[in-house]
Parts: structure tokens; sequence; C-alpha cells
């Protein structure tokens, strides 16, 4: 007689990708979201080991696909950037924490909208402060207002004041001394927008490009010098030439 063992309670299990909710609820934020998103993945390209993503939702407790958040940006220390163990597609889908070494994001932001509700905002910091996050940052871009959060013991508490924190984790400063929020990268250089990124990039290219005109004018100038020169030899020796043909000697 053969005993059917009961089947594990995970399989069969979907962790879906999207929640159906938008990314943003306008162009501000989605601003916010991408400048923060993209520099953090240009101030961590480097490193293999540190995985920045946007609005992904991250499902912390296998066998649960109802618990979920899908922070607007998330930074994992110790993750490789592209392919989870265990994943089967290339990229991410979802940040199913038991494939990620049980590693938690250990820094999330959130931008606030005119739609965000102090009931949700309130759901999210006690997920947050449940599942691990050592750093929480609550943009808000209308009021200009900054909270920071950073984990004691088993809590998340408020950093005050925000202006002027550097993250322990990111290195990254914060600082609200401006008409909005401007981040700083531990060089001192500032978060730049795409646009800002594409002209700086444009601008470097420019004087990539003028440089290496400047050069090769120089090295046409100076093959002309070499030509010259070299017509200027020829000519002196037939001139010698014609001389000493004239039975003189060039060299008197």
């Amino acid at each position: 007689m053969v005993t059917q063992l009961p089947a594990s309670p995970t399989v069969g299990l979907h962790y879906p990708s999207s929640d159906g909710q938008p990314m943003a609820d306008n162009t501000k934020q989605f601003r916010w979201i991408v400048v923060i998103q993209q520099n953090l993945e240009w101030l961590f390209a480097d490193q293999e080991t540190v995985f920045v993503a946007g609005d992904l939702l991250w499902y912390p407790v296998e066998g649960d696909p109802k618990k979920r958040m899908a922070p607007d940006v998330m930074v994992a220390f110790g993750r490789p950037k592209g392919e989870s163990p265990g994943a089967t597609l290339c990229e991410r889908g979802s940040y199913q924490q038991w494939l990620e070494d049980n590693i938690p994001p250990q820094v999330v932001f959130e931008i606030l909208s005119p739609g965000n509700r102090v009931t949700k905002m309130v759901e999210k910091l006690r997920f947050y402060e449940r599942y691990g996050v050592e750093e929480y940052y609550i943009y808000d871009p209308d009021g200009i207002e900054l909270t920071a959060l950073t984990r004691s013991g088993e809590e998340l508490v408020v950093i005050t004041p925000a202006d002027g924190w550097v993250s322990p984790r990111l290195g990254i400063r914060f600082d609200l001394s401006g008409a909005e929020l401007q981040l700083y990268r531990p060089d001192e250089q500032p978060f730049l927008s795409y646009v800002e990124i594409a002209q700086r990039a444009e601008q470097e290219q420019q004087r990539a490009d003028q440089a290496e005109q400047r050069a090769n004018q120089a090295e046409q100038q100076a093959t002309q010098a070499r030509q010259r020169a070299e017509q200027a030899e020829q000519r002196a020796e037939q001139l010698a030439e014609r001389l000493r043909a004239m039975g003189i000697d060039p060299n008197e």
C-alpha cells in the first residue's frame, strides 16, 4: 500500500508581479521615483550585490502571497542585480524574500501623492517594521517635507531633523534648504534627473568631440610643418646640385 503525502501548502501558489495599482498618481510623484531609483542604480552600478528596484512587489513570507508591499524604491544589499537564485527569469518579476537568502530590502522610499491616506501609510510603516527594513524615507514633494526613520530594535523611529541626515546604508545626504529636496551622493555630487544626466552626457560628448577636433587640427598642422620642412630641404638640395654643376661649392 502506497501512502500519498499531503501536498505542500505552497505548491501552486501564485505571486503576482503586479498589484494592479499605478506606479504613481501624478507626474511629480513619478519624477521623484525615477530620480531616486535611477540615481541609486547609478551610485551602486559597480557593486554587483546591491539590488535597486522601483515599484517592485516584495513578498516577505513564503506561502502567503497576500502579504506584500510595493515600495516606490527599495534597495537590498547582499543581493545580485539580475537573476535571483531559484528564479527562472533573468529579471525579477517580484522580490520573493525566501529566494533571496531571506534578506529583506534594507532601505525603502515612499513618495507621497494627494491620494495617499494616513491609514495606508501607517499600514506601510507597520509592514516595514515587521519585515526588517532598516531605513525608511517618506518624501512629500508638495509640502517639501521629509520623514526619515531608522531601525531601533523592533521599531522604526523618526530622525529629527531630517535635513542634513546622511543615510547609514546608502551614504547619501538629504538637503531641505532649497526649493525642494536635494539628495547628494557620498562624493557630494547631486542626484540628477534623466534629462540632466542626458544633457551632461551630451556636453561631455561635445567636449570630447571638440578635444578630438583640436588634436586632429594639431596633428594636421604638425604634418603640414613637416611637409614644408621637407620641401625646403628638397629645394636646398636642388639648389646645391645646381651650384655644384656650375662648379661652385655650395658650402662656401
